[in-house]
Parts: structure tokens; C-alpha cells; sequence
């Protein structure tokens, strides 16, 4: 970046404009800290989003999909994974140490961040006390979503051993539509008449993607 005017470098253009006035590849390049002999911070940071297809590309790779650019090393991925995750877990974590899910938008917010941008699915649950408030986060499969892998056994075993009072179900669609499938509307259906039995609510089911959510409640599935 030494072909670039002290005042157009990232690092001095973030002290001078801001952060929210950099582009994805000068933040990235700040991230990476520096380049190599061939080529500098900007140049592997444009070549990183280049492969990944974008910024969210880049949130849904992995740290191999990172090596895989030449000239980034080890310890680039590991800035990059490492910021990635922060960024992540600002955007979900309470402002007390136990969350309180009143809405749908609120449950949106805790689980998008954190599963709607996975390339492939999970499914868990939120274990709640009767105040809904957050117990613990549970995931009981990743990969494809069926109906004879997800049993609710495993689910409502994760909920008794935390004593909860209710719980809310949620799931990933990695293709970007949180269009509930036949299958989804099947699961759910076994979910609450096991929740019935146990004695656990089943207070909604969430379908999140990358950038929005289905919720099962606010759509009168539930």
C-alpha cells in the first residue's frame, strides 16, 4: 500500500473518515495487517473477496476456504476468522448475562447472527425458565434436515436437563428463504405433541437465513 497516498491508506483513512467510511476489501486489509513480498494487504484482501464471493461468502467459508488464496498464511486466516467471530458474537450477546425473548423479532436477532449465514443446518433449541429467559443454546444435528434424524428425544433430553419451562425451536435454511418446508411443518408437529407430554412448551419455531427469519408463532403455525 505504499503506492497509495498516506492520507488514502486504510489505516489513516479509518483515523481520519471512520471505520464506516472504508470499503469491505480496506477493512479486510486492516484485519489482515499486512501483505507479503508480492503483494500487499490490499491486494490479498481484494483477492480474498474475490474467492469468497463478497463479505458474506466470506462469513460462510471456513478457514480453508481463507488458505486456499495465495499469499494468505496462517496467521492472516486466523485474523480473519478470529474477526469474523467477533463480529458475530457482538451482534448476539445480552446485555445481561441471561437474554429475554419476548418476540419473535428478539428471538431474530440471538439466532440469525449466529446461524442464518451457516452453509449447512442446524437445529436446536432455546432452553428457556418460565420468564423466557435464556438457559443454554442447544444444537442436536447438523446436515440435512429430516424428519428421522431429528427426534424430539433429543431435544426435550437437552430441556429436562436444564429444568426448562418451555423451549423454542430453530433451524437454518442455508439456500436463503426461510420458507418453511413440508418437512419443517412435520417436525414442528412432533415437537409440540412430544412438548404436550413433557410437560414443555413448544413457544415457536424460527427458520433463519442470512438476512431474515419464519417464525412458526407470529404466522399462526403454532
Amino acid at each position: 500500500m505504499k503506492d497509495l497516498i498516506p492520507a488514502d491508506r486504510p489505516r489513516e483513512k479509518l483515523a481520519r473518515v471512520g471505520a464506516a467510511a472504508l470499503g469491505d476489501n480496506e477493512l479486510v486489509a486492516l484485519v489482515l495487517g499486512h501483505g507479503t513480498c508480492r503483494a500487499n494487504a490490499l491486494t490479498l484482501a481484494n483477492a480474498l473477496l474475490a474467492r469468497a464471493g463478497g463479505v458474506r461468502g466470506l462469513a460462510r467459508g471456513g478457514l480453508a476456504q481463507i488458505l486456499g488464496v495465495p499469499g494468505v498464511g496462517a496467521a492472516h486466516a486466523a485474523r480473519v476468522v478470529a474477526a469474523l467471530e467477533l463480529g458475530r458474537r457482538a451482534m448476539v450477546a445480552p446485555r445481561d448475562a441471561r437474554a429475554r425473548f419476548t418476540a419473535a423479532d428478539d428471538l431474530a436477532r440471538f439466532l440469525v447472527p449466529q446461524f442464518g449465514w451457516r452453509p449447512v443446518e442446524h437445529f436446536g433449541a432455546l432452553l428457556l425458565d418460565g420468564r423466557n429467559r435464556l438457559l443454554r443454546t442447544a444444537v442436536v444435528s447438523i446436515g440435512t434436515l429430516d424428519a428421522s434424524v431429528v427426534h424430539p428425544r433429543d431435544i426435550f433430553r437437552e430441556a429436562a436437563l436444564e429444568v426448562a419451562a418451555g423451549i423454542v425451536l430453530f433451524h437454518n435454511h442455508p439456500s436463503g428463504d426461510p420458507t418453511p418446508s413440508p418437512e419443517d411443518v412435520l417436525i414442528t408437529r412432533r415437537m409440540v405433541d412430544a412438548g404436550t407430554i413433557m410437560g414443555i412448551d413448544v413457544l415457536d419455531h424460527m427458520v433463519v437465513a442470512e438476512a431474515s427469519y419464519f417464525s412458526f408463532r407470529e404466522n399462526r403455525q403454532l
